[in-house]
Protein backbone atom coordinates (compact mmCIF):
# COMPACT_ATOMS: atom_id res chain seq x y z
CA UNK A 1 0.00 0.00 0.00
CA UNK A 2 1.04 3.62 -0.58
CA UNK A 3 -0.07 7.04 0.61
CA UNK A 4 -2.71 7.33 -2.09
CA UNK A 5 -4.32 4.09 -0.94
CA UNK A 6 -4.84 5.58 2.51
CA UNK A 7 -6.80 8.48 1.03
CA UNK A 8 -9.25 6.07 -0.54
CA UNK A 9 -9.74 3.95 2.57
CA UNK A 10 -9.90 7.04 4.82
CA UNK A 11 -13.61 6.45 5.68
CA UNK A 12 -12.74 2.95 6.92
CA UNK A 13 -9.73 4.25 8.84
CA UNK A 14 -11.76 7.01 10.51
CA UNK A 15 -14.44 4.57 11.68
CA UNK A 16 -11.71 2.26 13.01
CA UNK A 17 -9.97 5.16 14.75
CA UNK A 18 -13.26 6.32 16.26
CA UNK A 19 -13.80 2.87 17.77
CA UNK A 20 -10.31 3.00 19.33
CA UNK A 21 -10.88 6.51 20.71
CA UNK A 22 -14.22 5.42 22.15
CA UNK A 23 -12.63 2.40 23.85
CA UNK A 24 -10.05 4.69 25.44
CA UNK A 25 -12.75 7.15 26.54
CA UNK A 26 -14.76 4.36 28.16
CA UNK A 27 -11.75 3.19 30.17
CA UNK A 28 -11.10 6.74 31.42
CA UNK A 29 -14.65 7.73 32.30
CA UNK A 30 -18.06 6.40 31.39
CA UNK A 31 -20.36 9.09 30.07
CA UNK A 32 -23.30 8.35 27.82
CA UNK A 33 -23.39 11.77 26.14
CA UNK A 34 -19.64 11.74 25.44
CA UNK A 35 -19.86 8.26 23.92
CA UNK A 36 -22.66 9.39 21.61
CA UNK A 37 -20.74 12.55 20.66
CA UNK A 38 -17.57 10.59 19.80
CA UNK A 39 -19.61 8.14 17.72
CA UNK A 40 -21.47 10.84 15.78
CA UNK A 41 -18.33 12.92 15.20
CA UNK A 42 -16.46 9.88 13.91
CA UNK A 43 -19.26 8.80 11.60
CA UNK A 44 -19.73 12.36 10.32
CA UNK A 45 -15.98 12.71 9.68
CA UNK A 46 -15.99 9.40 7.80
CA UNK A 47 -18.95 10.61 5.73
CA UNK A 48 -17.14 13.85 4.83
CA UNK A 49 -14.00 11.93 3.88
CA UNK A 50 -15.93 10.28 1.04
CA UNK A 51 -15.49 13.44 -1.08
CA UNK A 52 -11.65 13.33 -1.34
CA UNK A 53 -11.88 9.66 -2.26
CA UNK A 54 -14.52 10.27 -4.95
CA UNK A 55 -12.23 12.67 -6.85
CA UNK A 56 -9.86 9.87 -7.92
CA UNK A 57 -12.21 6.89 -7.93
CA UNK A 58 -12.09 4.13 -9.02
CA UNK A 59 -8.99 2.93 -7.21
CA UNK A 60 -7.98 -0.64 -6.37
CA UNK A 61 -6.60 -0.92 -2.83
CA UNK A 62 -4.64 -4.18 -2.78
CA UNK A 63 -6.41 -7.12 -4.37
CA UNK A 64 -9.39 -7.17 -2.03
CA UNK A 65 -10.97 -3.68 -2.04
CA UNK A 66 -12.18 -1.56 -4.93
CA UNK A 67 -12.98 2.03 -3.95
CA UNK A 68 -15.18 3.32 -6.76
CA UNK A 69 -18.24 5.56 -6.81
CA UNK A 70 -20.42 2.51 -6.27
CA UNK A 71 -18.60 1.65 -3.03
CA UNK A 72 -18.57 5.29 -1.91
CA UNK A 73 -22.31 5.71 -2.52
CA UNK A 74 -23.24 2.68 -0.43
CA UNK A 75 -20.65 3.53 2.21
CA UNK A 76 -22.28 6.95 2.53
CA UNK A 77 -25.70 5.34 2.89
CA UNK A 78 -24.35 2.95 5.54
CA UNK A 79 -22.72 5.78 7.51
CA UNK A 80 -25.87 7.91 7.37
CA UNK A 81 -28.01 4.99 8.56
CA UNK A 82 -25.60 4.30 11.43
CA UNK A 83 -25.75 7.94 12.55
CA UNK A 84 -29.54 7.72 12.73
CA UNK A 85 -29.34 4.49 14.76
CA UNK A 86 -26.80 6.07 17.14
CA UNK A 87 -29.17 8.96 17.87
CA UNK A 88 -32.06 6.55 18.44
CA UNK A 89 -29.90 4.49 20.80
CA UNK A 90 -29.27 7.48 23.07
CA UNK A 91 -32.82 8.07 24.25
CA UNK A 92 -33.61 4.34 24.24
CA UNK A 93 -30.63 3.27 26.36
CA UNK A 94 -31.07 6.24 28.72
CA UNK A 95 -34.32 4.66 29.85
CA UNK A 96 -32.59 1.36 30.76
CA UNK A 97 -30.48 0.68 33.82
CA UNK A 98 -27.49 -0.79 31.95
CA UNK A 99 -24.05 0.30 30.76
CA UNK A 100 -24.66 2.39 27.65
CA UNK A 101 -21.25 2.97 26.13
CA UNK A 102 -20.45 -0.46 24.68
CA UNK A 103 -23.47 -0.25 22.36
CA UNK A 104 -21.80 2.55 20.41
CA UNK A 105 -18.55 0.60 20.21
CA UNK A 106 -20.37 -2.41 18.76
CA UNK A 107 -22.25 -0.10 16.39
CA UNK A 108 -18.99 1.37 15.03
CA UNK A 109 -17.42 -2.04 14.44
CA UNK A 110 -20.55 -3.33 12.70
CA UNK A 111 -20.61 -0.19 10.53
CA UNK A 112 -16.99 -0.81 9.57
CA UNK A 113 -17.88 -4.35 8.48
CA UNK A 114 -20.80 -3.10 6.42
CA UNK A 115 -18.57 -0.53 4.66
CA UNK A 116 -15.98 -3.22 3.87
CA UNK A 117 -18.71 -5.32 2.24
CA UNK A 118 -19.68 -2.42 -0.02
CA UNK A 119 -16.08 -2.18 -1.32
CA UNK A 120 -15.40 -5.90 -1.56
CA UNK A 121 -14.28 -7.57 -4.81
CA UNK A 122 -12.65 -10.58 -3.21
CA UNK A 123 -13.84 -13.44 -1.03
CA UNK A 124 -11.31 -12.53 1.69
CA UNK A 125 -12.73 -9.02 2.14
CA UNK A 126 -16.23 -10.47 1.71
CA UNK A 127 -15.78 -12.81 4.65
CA UNK A 128 -13.85 -10.34 6.82
CA UNK A 129 -16.50 -7.66 6.27
CA UNK A 130 -19.29 -10.13 6.96
CA UNK A 131 -17.77 -11.23 10.26
CA UNK A 132 -16.97 -7.64 11.28
CA UNK A 133 -20.67 -6.94 10.74
CA UNK A 134 -22.05 -10.14 12.28
CA UNK A 135 -20.03 -10.56 15.49
CA UNK A 136 -20.95 -7.14 16.97
CA UNK A 137 -24.58 -7.83 16.08
CA UNK A 138 -24.62 -10.82 18.46
CA UNK A 139 -23.86 -8.45 21.33
CA UNK A 140 -26.14 -5.68 20.05
CA UNK A 141 -29.13 -8.01 19.78
CA UNK A 142 -28.57 -9.47 23.28
CA UNK A 143 -27.57 -6.10 24.79
CA UNK A 144 -30.52 -6.07 27.20
CA UNK A 145 -29.11 -9.24 28.72
CA UNK A 146 -31.47 -9.22 31.71
CA UNK A 147 -34.44 -9.55 29.37
CA UNK A 148 -35.09 -13.11 28.27
CA UNK A 149 -36.33 -12.24 24.77
CA UNK A 150 -33.26 -10.15 23.94
CA UNK A 151 -30.82 -12.78 25.19
CA UNK A 152 -32.71 -15.54 23.36
CA UNK A 153 -32.71 -13.53 20.12
CA UNK A 154 -28.94 -13.01 20.41
CA UNK A 155 -28.29 -16.73 20.90
CA UNK A 156 -30.59 -17.64 18.01
CA UNK A 157 -28.88 -15.18 15.66
CA UNK A 158 -25.45 -16.44 16.78
CA UNK A 159 -26.27 -20.07 15.97
CA UNK A 160 -27.94 -19.40 12.63
CA UNK A 161 -25.33 -16.84 11.53
CA UNK A 162 -22.58 -19.36 12.31
CA UNK A 163 -24.39 -21.93 10.15
CA UNK A 164 -24.72 -19.40 7.31
CA UNK A 165 -21.01 -18.56 7.59
CA UNK A 166 -20.21 -22.25 7.26
CA UNK A 167 -22.18 -22.41 4.00
CA UNK A 168 -20.33 -19.33 2.74
CA UNK A 169 -16.91 -20.71 3.63
CA UNK A 170 -17.65 -24.05 1.98
CA UNK A 171 -18.83 -22.25 -1.18
CA UNK A 172 -15.71 -20.08 -1.22
CA UNK A 173 -13.52 -23.16 -0.76
CA UNK A 174 -15.17 -24.88 -3.75
CA UNK A 175 -14.70 -21.75 -5.88
CA UNK A 176 -11.02 -21.61 -4.90
CA UNK A 177 -10.58 -25.31 -5.65
CA UNK A 178 -12.03 -24.78 -9.14
CA UNK A 179 -10.30 -21.46 -10.00
CA UNK A 180 -7.23 -21.22 -7.80
CA UNK A 181 -8.14 -17.66 -6.80
CA UNK A 182 -10.54 -15.92 -4.41
CA UNK A 183 -11.22 -12.86 -6.59
CA UNK A 184 -14.70 -12.35 -8.11
CA UNK A 185 -13.47 -11.54 -11.65
CA UNK A 186 -12.00 -14.95 -12.62
CA UNK A 187 -15.40 -16.55 -12.10
CA UNK A 188 -16.76 -14.57 -15.08
CA UNK A 189 -13.76 -15.58 -17.19
CA UNK A 190 -14.28 -19.25 -16.33
CA UNK A 191 -17.97 -19.07 -17.21
CA UNK A 192 -17.22 -17.23 -20.47
CA UNK A 193 -14.91 -20.04 -21.60
CA UNK A 194 -17.91 -22.36 -21.68
CA UNK A 195 -17.80 -26.06 -20.98
CA UNK A 196 -18.68 -27.62 -17.65
CA UNK A 197 -18.72 -25.15 -14.75
CA UNK A 198 -17.42 -27.94 -12.51
CA UNK A 199 -17.60 -26.92 -8.88
CA UNK A 200 -18.72 -23.35 -9.61
CA UNK A 201 -22.44 -24.09 -9.58
CA UNK A 202 -22.46 -25.77 -6.15
CA UNK A 203 -20.10 -23.03 -4.92
CA UNK A 204 -22.49 -20.29 -6.05
CA UNK A 205 -25.47 -22.13 -4.55
CA UNK A 206 -23.73 -22.32 -1.16
CA UNK A 207 -22.69 -18.66 -1.32
CA UNK A 208 -26.24 -17.67 -2.22
CA UNK A 209 -27.46 -19.61 0.83
CA UNK A 210 -25.23 -17.54 3.11
CA UNK A 211 -26.27 -14.27 1.47
CA UNK A 212 -29.93 -15.33 1.57
CA UNK A 213 -29.69 -15.79 5.34
CA UNK A 214 -28.29 -12.29 5.86
CA UNK A 215 -31.00 -10.78 3.65
CA UNK A 216 -33.72 -12.93 5.28
CA UNK A 217 -35.00 -14.15 1.92
CA UNK A 218 -37.42 -17.08 1.84
CA UNK A 219 -36.59 -19.90 2.69
CA UNK A 220 -33.75 -18.51 4.85
CA UNK A 221 -36.01 -16.14 6.78
CA UNK A 222 -37.08 -18.09 9.86
CA UNK A 223 -34.81 -16.15 12.25
CA UNK A 224 -36.17 -12.76 11.26
CA UNK A 225 -39.39 -12.27 13.31
CA UNK A 226 -37.89 -13.64 16.54
CA UNK A 227 -34.71 -11.55 16.26
CA UNK A 228 -36.63 -8.40 15.27
CA UNK A 229 -38.95 -8.89 18.25
CA UNK A 230 -36.25 -9.70 20.81
CA UNK A 231 -33.61 -7.15 19.81
CA UNK A 232 -33.71 -3.58 21.19
CA UNK A 233 -35.70 -1.38 18.80
CA UNK A 234 -32.72 0.70 17.51
CA UNK A 235 -30.75 -2.51 16.90
CA UNK A 236 -33.67 -3.91 14.93
CA UNK A 237 -33.55 -0.75 12.81
CA UNK A 238 -29.82 -1.34 12.20
CA UNK A 239 -30.36 -4.97 11.16
CA UNK A 240 -33.24 -4.04 8.85
CA UNK A 241 -31.33 -1.24 7.10
CA UNK A 242 -27.54 -1.08 7.41
CA UNK A 243 -26.94 -4.83 7.65
CA UNK A 244 -29.23 -5.69 4.75
CA UNK A 245 -28.17 -2.68 2.67
CA UNK A 246 -24.52 -3.76 2.87
CA UNK A 247 -25.43 -7.27 1.75
CA UNK A 248 -27.47 -5.98 -1.20
CA UNK A 249 -24.49 -3.84 -2.27
CA UNK A 250 -22.24 -6.89 -2.07
CA UNK A 251 -24.75 -9.12 -3.87
CA UNK A 252 -24.99 -6.74 -6.84
CA UNK A 253 -21.24 -6.37 -7.17
CA UNK A 254 -20.58 -10.09 -6.77
CA UNK A 255 -23.16 -11.27 -9.28
CA UNK A 256 -22.39 -8.63 -11.90
CA UNK A 257 -18.59 -9.00 -11.69
CA UNK A 258 -18.66 -12.80 -11.50
CA UNK A 259 -21.22 -13.14 -14.29
CA UNK A 260 -23.23 -15.52 -12.09
CA UNK A 261 -26.45 -13.70 -12.93
CA UNK A 262 -26.15 -14.85 -16.54
CA UNK A 263 -26.46 -18.55 -15.67
CA UNK A 264 -29.97 -19.82 -16.47
CA UNK A 265 -30.20 -22.02 -13.38
CA UNK A 266 -29.18 -19.13 -11.11
CA UNK A 267 -31.76 -16.82 -12.71
CA UNK A 268 -34.43 -19.47 -12.15
CA UNK A 269 -33.35 -19.79 -8.53
CA UNK A 270 -33.54 -16.02 -8.04
CA UNK A 271 -37.01 -15.95 -9.60
CA UNK A 272 -38.25 -18.62 -7.19
CA UNK A 273 -36.69 -16.87 -4.19
CA UNK A 274 -38.12 -13.48 -5.24
CA UNK A 275 -41.66 -14.87 -5.66
CA UNK A 276 -41.45 -16.82 -2.40
CA UNK A 277 -40.17 -13.76 -0.50
CA UNK A 278 -42.82 -11.40 -1.86
CA UNK A 279 -45.66 -13.86 -1.23
CA UNK A 280 -44.37 -15.33 2.02
CA UNK A 281 -43.44 -12.02 3.62
CA UNK A 282 -46.81 -10.38 2.92
CA UNK A 283 -48.95 -13.40 3.76
CA UNK A 284 -47.15 -14.04 7.05
CA UNK A 285 -47.56 -10.38 8.04
CA UNK A 286 -51.32 -10.38 7.47
CA UNK A 287 -52.48 -11.51 10.91
CA UNK A 288 -49.64 -10.13 13.04
CA UNK A 289 -50.60 -8.07 16.07
CA UNK A 290 -46.97 -7.49 17.07
CA UNK A 291 -45.69 -4.43 15.20
CA UNK A 292 -42.04 -5.50 15.26
CA UNK A 293 -42.90 -8.93 13.85
CA UNK A 294 -45.15 -7.29 11.26
CA UNK A 295 -42.26 -5.08 10.14
CA UNK A 296 -39.99 -8.14 10.11
CA UNK A 297 -42.21 -9.99 7.63
CA UNK A 298 -42.65 -6.75 5.70
CA UNK A 299 -38.86 -6.48 5.31
CA UNK A 300 -38.79 -9.98 3.77
CA UNK A 301 -41.30 -8.84 1.15
CA UNK A 302 -39.34 -5.66 0.40
CA UNK A 303 -36.16 -7.63 -0.24
CA UNK A 304 -38.22 -9.71 -2.66
CA UNK A 305 -39.22 -6.51 -4.49
CA UNK A 306 -35.54 -5.54 -4.72
CA UNK A 307 -34.77 -8.92 -6.31
CA UNK A 308 -37.20 -8.11 -9.15
CA UNK A 309 -35.03 -5.19 -10.25
CA UNK A 310 -31.85 -7.09 -9.45
CA UNK A 311 -32.83 -9.90 -11.80
CA UNK A 312 -33.71 -7.46 -14.58
CA UNK A 313 -30.05 -6.48 -14.90
CA UNK A 314 -28.57 -3.46 -16.63
CA UNK A 315 -27.89 0.11 -15.56
CA UNK A 316 -31.58 1.00 -15.05
CA UNK A 317 -32.08 -2.01 -12.79
CA UNK A 318 -29.04 -1.15 -10.67
CA UNK A 319 -30.31 2.41 -10.28
CA UNK A 320 -33.73 1.07 -9.27
CA UNK A 321 -32.16 -1.16 -6.60
CA UNK A 322 -30.08 1.72 -5.21
CA UNK A 323 -33.05 4.11 -5.12
CA UNK A 324 -35.24 1.45 -3.49
CA UNK A 325 -32.60 0.92 -0.82
CA UNK A 326 -32.46 4.65 -0.02
CA UNK A 327 -36.26 4.81 0.24
CA UNK A 328 -36.28 1.64 2.34
CA UNK A 329 -33.64 3.10 4.69
CA UNK A 330 -35.67 6.29 5.21
CA UNK A 331 -39.00 4.56 5.83
CA UNK A 332 -37.70 1.70 7.97
CA UNK A 333 -35.53 3.93 10.14
CA UNK A 334 -38.52 6.25 10.57
CA UNK A 335 -40.87 3.40 11.49
CA UNK A 336 -38.49 1.89 14.03
CA UNK A 337 -37.70 5.39 15.26
CA UNK A 338 -41.34 5.74 16.35
CA UNK A 339 -41.21 2.30 17.99
CA UNK A 340 -38.04 3.39 19.82
CA UNK A 341 -39.56 6.63 21.09
CA UNK A 342 -42.67 4.87 22.40
CA UNK A 343 -40.76 2.05 24.09
CA UNK A 344 -40.65 1.99 27.89
CA UNK A 345 -37.81 0.83 30.18
CA UNK A 346 -39.72 -2.42 30.71
CA UNK A 347 -40.76 -3.38 27.17
CA UNK A 348 -40.58 -2.18 23.59
CA UNK A 349 -43.79 -0.74 22.11
CA UNK A 350 -44.52 -3.76 19.96
CA UNK A 351 -48.18 -4.69 20.48
CA UNK A 352 -50.67 -3.03 18.13
CA UNK A 353 -52.90 -2.17 21.10
CA UNK A 354 -50.17 0.16 22.37
CA UNK A 355 -50.59 2.29 19.23
CA UNK A 356 -54.37 2.59 19.49
CA UNK A 357 -55.37 6.25 19.81
CA UNK A 358 -51.81 7.52 19.57
CA UNK A 359 -52.98 10.44 17.40
CA UNK A 360 -55.06 11.90 20.23
CA UNK A 361 -52.05 12.11 22.57
CA UNK A 362 -49.07 12.56 20.22
CA UNK A 363 -50.45 13.67 16.83
CA UNK A 364 -47.06 14.48 15.29
CA UNK A 365 -45.68 11.06 16.20
CA UNK A 366 -48.78 9.31 14.85
CA UNK A 367 -48.58 11.23 11.58
CA UNK A 368 -44.90 10.35 11.16
CA UNK A 369 -45.63 6.65 11.73
CA UNK A 370 -48.58 6.75 9.34
CA UNK A 371 -46.42 8.40 6.67
CA UNK A 372 -43.75 5.70 7.05
CA UNK A 373 -46.35 2.94 6.77
CA UNK A 374 -47.93 4.60 3.71
CA UNK A 375 -44.47 4.66 2.12
CA UNK A 376 -43.86 0.99 2.92
CA UNK A 377 -47.23 0.27 1.31
CA UNK A 378 -46.15 2.18 -1.81
CA UNK A 379 -48.69 5.00 -1.68
CA UNK A 380 -48.26 7.99 -4.07
CA UNK A 381 -46.28 11.09 -3.02
CA UNK A 382 -44.02 8.96 -0.82
CA UNK A 383 -40.54 7.56 -1.45
CA UNK A 384 -41.96 4.02 -1.39
CA UNK A 385 -44.24 4.69 -4.36
CA UNK A 386 -41.42 6.14 -6.47
CA UNK A 387 -39.12 3.27 -5.53
CA UNK A 388 -41.68 0.65 -6.52
CA UNK A 389 -42.35 2.47 -9.78
CA UNK A 390 -38.66 2.22 -10.71
CA UNK A 391 -38.56 -1.46 -9.76
CA UNK A 392 -41.60 -2.20 -11.93
CA UNK A 393 -40.10 -0.19 -14.81
CA UNK A 394 -36.83 -2.17 -14.52
CA UNK A 395 -38.73 -5.45 -14.51
CA UNK A 396 -40.83 -4.41 -17.51
CA UNK A 397 -37.72 -3.46 -19.47
CA UNK A 398 -36.59 -7.10 -19.19
CA UNK A 399 -40.10 -8.55 -19.67
CA UNK A 400 -40.22 -10.09 -16.18
CA UNK A 401 -44.01 -10.08 -16.32
CA UNK A 402 -44.57 -12.97 -13.88
CA UNK A 403 -42.46 -11.21 -11.22
CA UNK A 404 -44.23 -7.89 -11.83
CA UNK A 405 -47.62 -9.60 -11.46
CA UNK A 406 -46.58 -11.15 -8.14
CA UNK A 407 -45.19 -7.77 -6.99
CA UNK A 408 -48.46 -5.97 -7.77
CA UNK A 409 -50.68 -8.63 -6.14
CA UNK A 410 -48.56 -8.97 -3.00
CA UNK A 411 -48.22 -5.19 -2.67
CA UNK A 412 -52.03 -5.07 -2.61
CA UNK A 413 -52.01 -7.64 0.19
CA UNK A 414 -49.45 -5.54 2.04
CA UNK A 415 -51.72 -2.49 2.01
CA UNK A 416 -54.17 -4.38 4.24
CA UNK A 417 -51.86 -4.96 7.20
CA UNK A 418 -50.28 -1.51 6.97
CA UNK A 419 -53.77 0.03 7.07
CA UNK A 420 -54.61 -2.02 10.17
CA UNK A 421 -51.84 -0.24 12.06
CA UNK A 422 -52.70 3.17 10.58
CA UNK A 423 -56.37 2.81 11.56
CA UNK A 424 -55.33 1.86 15.09
CA UNK A 425 -53.35 5.12 15.35
CA UNK A 426 -56.47 7.22 14.76
CA UNK A 427 -59.04 5.14 16.65
CA UNK A 428 -60.27 6.35 20.06
CA UNK A 429 -58.52 4.37 22.81
CA UNK A 430 -60.57 2.43 25.35
CA UNK A 431 -58.31 3.38 28.27
CA UNK A 432 -55.36 5.80 28.47
CA UNK A 433 -51.99 4.08 28.16
CA UNK A 434 -49.74 6.55 26.37
CA UNK A 435 -46.98 8.06 28.52
CA UNK A 436 -45.79 11.64 28.43
CA UNK A 437 -42.82 11.58 26.05
CA UNK A 438 -39.62 13.57 25.86
CA UNK A 439 -37.91 12.98 22.55
CA UNK A 440 -36.27 16.22 21.41
CA UNK A 441 -33.29 14.61 19.57
CA UNK A 442 -35.30 11.74 18.16
CA UNK A 443 -38.14 14.15 17.32
CA UNK A 444 -35.88 16.29 15.12
CA UNK A 445 -34.56 13.12 13.48
CA UNK A 446 -38.06 11.82 12.75
CA UNK A 447 -38.97 15.20 11.27
CA UNK A 448 -35.96 15.07 8.93
CA UNK A 449 -36.80 11.50 7.88
CA UNK A 450 -40.40 12.54 7.16
CA UNK A 451 -39.18 15.44 5.03
CA UNK A 452 -36.86 13.09 3.13
CA UNK A 453 -39.76 10.68 2.64
CA UNK A 454 -41.87 13.32 0.90
CA UNK A 455 -38.94 14.86 -1.00
CA UNK A 456 -37.96 11.51 -2.51
CA UNK A 457 -41.58 10.88 -3.45
CA UNK A 458 -42.20 14.27 -5.05
CA UNK A 459 -38.80 15.28 -6.44
CA UNK A 460 -36.50 12.23 -6.83
CA UNK A 461 -34.44 13.66 -9.73
CA UNK A 462 -31.36 14.87 -7.74
CA UNK A 463 -30.93 11.51 -6.02
CA UNK A 464 -31.52 9.64 -9.28
CA UNK A 465 -28.82 11.67 -11.03
CA UNK A 466 -26.40 10.91 -8.21
CA UNK A 467 -27.26 7.21 -8.36
CA UNK A 468 -26.89 6.99 -12.14
CA UNK A 469 -23.43 8.52 -11.87
CA UNK A 470 -22.36 6.29 -8.97
CA UNK A 471 -24.03 2.90 -9.35
CA UNK A 472 -22.28 1.40 -12.32
CA UNK A 473 -19.38 -0.98 -12.94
Amino acid sequence: MNGQDFVFILPLLIVTGTAIVLMAAITIRRNHAISLAITLLGLAAAFLSLWPASAGAPHQVTAILLIDRYALFFTGLILAGSMVVAVLCYGYLDRHDIDHDEMYLLLLIATLGAAVLASSTHFVSFFLGLELLSVPLYGMIAYLRRETESFEAGIKYLILAAAAAAFLLFGMALAYLELGTLAFGPIAAALARGGSPGLLLPAMALILTGIGFKLALVPFHMWTPDVYEGAPAPVTAFIATVSKGAMVALLMRYFYISGSGGIASMRTLFTIIAIASMAGGNLLALMQTNVKRLLAYSSIAHLGYILVAFEAGGAAAMSAVAFYLVAYFVTTLGAFGVVTVLSSPHQDAEQMEEYRGLFWHHPALACVFAAMLFSLAGMPLTAGFTAKFFVVAAGASSALWELILVLVVTSGIGVFYYLRVILALFQPETEPHHPVLSFSGAGVLLGLLSAALVWLGVYPAPLLNLIKDAVRF
